[in-house]
């Protein structure tokens, strides 16, 4: 997989070196915190490239006060998160590239960390440690960060400490890196997750995993994950439902295929879900006072429920023929 390129960055030397890239759309302040953090790395990047989606100035504005870093345009505007990506990835001649949300502000000695991981060079990807503020969050899950269950499900646990280096199946797009060379071989990045964009970071972990390299997190390449504003509606609204069970669907179809049993266990659990979530709708009805109460109580329930059908409906419609929105500006990674 090639020699490592000795690169000097202040007065440390890096074996490979890293590009880094951050994506936004109208968070300018979380963009020159994160900034401010990136220029803070004990080993620097290479380069810096910001892709902004917002409609405004105002984060070109910010990173004009960065001279070193770079600054460029997703015109197509918000729910592109992916294709923001692979705006950003354009040209890479780097040997990794790692990608950061604009409300992650890394530690000191998060690139460091990271590049230490792919001292292993059958590791493909890297993902990193999100600190969300939350007492006790290091604990919950450390045994089952980022894998894929028999039944089609994620586990997240990206909060939690392992104390090393752990096997995983997928990646937290906030703080996600992939070695250049891997994302080559499974022809760059696709962007079939509008909405929400939730499952586009997992789309990538998945592919390179499946194509054959090591899929690894490093909880010492940690960042502060601050949870900026939502760009429409609020987090775990009917909305991100809906957005969560389409695209948990095409990931399914599109990454492990059809026949895959991953898929139908979850088109399972989907259905006993529904049932499950009208059920607990109806039996909270003799807690609620008055029919108001009562009828939300059941209305909750339901819809939920629907969301959850009229996702996975529009999941398994849109495996059929997906649309790569990140097509064009991926063009380069799939000669």
């Amino acid at each position: 997989m090639g020699e490592p390129q000795l690169t000097r960055v202040g007065r440390f030397m890096a074996e490979r070196s890293a590009l880094v890239v951050v994506a936004t759309y109208r968070r300018p302040e979380h963009v020159r915190t994160c900034l401010e953090h990136l220029a803070a790395q004990t080993v620097a990047p290479a380069r810096v490239v910001v892709v902004d989606a917002s409609p405004d100035t105002l984060t070109r504005d910010v990173v004009s006060d960065f001279p070193d870093v770079h600054y460029r345009r997703n015109d197509l505007g918000v729910g592109l998160l992916a294709t923001s990506r692979a705006i950003g990835v354009q040209g890479a001649d780097e040997d990794v590239i790692a990608f950061i949300d604009d409300d992650a502000y890394a530690e000191p000695q998060w690139l460091a960390e990271i590049l230490a991981a792919y001292d292993d060079p059958a590791v493909g990807a890297v993902g990193g440690r999100a600190d969300n503020d939350r007492p006790g969050e290091e604990l919950e899950g450390w045994d089952r960060i980022g894998r894929l269950l028999p039944d089609g499900t994620l586990t997240g646990n990206f909060g939690a400490d392992p104390g090393r280096i752990v096997e995983t199946d997928h990646m937290l797009g906030a703080n996600m890196t992939v070695r250049t060379e891997a994302l080559r071989s499974i022809g760059g990045i696709h962007d079939h997750y509008p909405g929400t964009c939730l499952r586009e970071d997992s789309d990538l972990a998945l592919r390179v995993k499946t194509a054959g390299w090591r899929v690894v997190f490093a909880p010492r390449a940690a960042v502060l994950h601050v949870a900026g504003e939502y760009a429409k509606g609020k987090r775990f609204d009917l909305r991100y439902r809906f957005y969560g069970a389409r695209n948990h669907i095409l990931l399914l179809t599109t990454v492990l295929g059809w026949g895959d049993p991953h898929l139908i266990r979850h088109l399972g659990r989907i259905v006993s879900g529904m049932a499950t979530e009208i059920a607990s709708g109806i039996a909270a009805v003799a807690r609620k006072p008055g029919l108001v109460a009562k009828a939300r109580s059941v209305g909750g329930g339901v819809a939920r429920a629907g969301a959850d059908l009229v996702g996975t409906l529009a999941g398994l419609s849109a495996s059929i023929r997906p649309v790569d929105r990140a097509a064009e500006a991926s063009r380069e990674w799939r000669r």
